[in-house]
């Protein structure tokens, strides 16, 4: 009998922002294949019973490489187990969600997608940033920072995102934040575009650092800016108040 995997979002951090779909089918799970990002708490949480296997990347360091982790997905769903494949944020949505998909899809397992609340939008929102606002903005842009090396050009399209009104919200762009500002500065952005940094998503050791376009990589430096963080870029960070209090409660440790 062939088991089933679900793509699991843990969202972005604590238990308390694990969707109800989601803590059922990890507590029922067999195999949970999981990244570093889900946090202490979520993995804390996961059933004694179950085989697990980290396929985190530190420091730059894949635990597994992507092939092996889908082979062992299909592996164990062929064996009959379920297999929950436990990603932080949502697995759709920069988490390499899409392949691992096609793979289960391609090996005739069922599957299901639990969606998850991605830090695109939470982590912003906890510390009072709007992404969308009557004044500032009327569009969100989600971008990677780190495109795949191995493609045969880039894909964004900075000349258009330069000329964009709205917020423009950068996932795994802190090692590439100086190219990012000056490519959006180069394409006609406003120097004094304000730009905010959130490290550390919903943990209780976050930090903001903010700045425009044209600072914003040597603050940074200075700092000490580290990831995982999520950047934001237009009108809307002027609406950050450093003195106001956590908008969402933070994971405390």
């Amino acid at each position: 009998m062939t088991g089933k995997v679900y793509l699991v979002g843990s969202g972005p951090g604590g238990t308390a922002f694990l969707t109800r779909r989601g803590r059922e089918v990890i507590d029922r799970a067999d195999v949970v294949l999981y990244d570093q990002l889900p946090g202490e708490e979520i993995l804390a949480s996961l059933p004694e019973r179950a085989e697990k296997i980290d396929c985190g990347k530190y420091g730059g360091k894949h635990t597994l490489e992507q092939d092996a982790i889908e082979a062992l997905m299909v592996d164990r769903a062929r064996k009959g187990k379920i297999v929950v494949r436990l990603k932080g944020g949502d697995p759709f949505l920069f988490g390499r969600g899409g392949e691992e998909l096609e793979t289960v899809r391609a090996a005739g397992i069922a599957i299901e997608m639990v969606p998850g609340i991605t830090s695109a939008l939470a982590v912003p929102a906890s510390v009072g940033i709007p992404l969308t606002h009557r004044k500032y903005a009327s569009q969100v842009t989600v971008l990677t920072g780190n495109e795949d090396p191995t493609k045969p050009g880039p894909a964004l399209d900075w000349e258009l995102l330069a000329k964009s009104r709205g917020t423009i919200v950068i996932l795994m762009g802190v090692a590439n934040l100086a190219k990012i500002a000056d490519a959006l500065v180069k394409n006609g952005k406003e120097k004094t575009t304000p730009v905010a940094i959130i490290e550390r998503g919903l943990r209780a050791d976050r930090r903001v650092t903010t700045g425009t376009l044209a600072d914003i990589a040597a603050v940074a430096k200075k700092t000490g800016v580290k990831p995982p963080a999520v950047i934001v870029i237009g009108n809307v960070v002027k609406l950050y108040d450093p003195d106001t209090p956590d908008l969402i409660p933070v994971e405390e440790d």
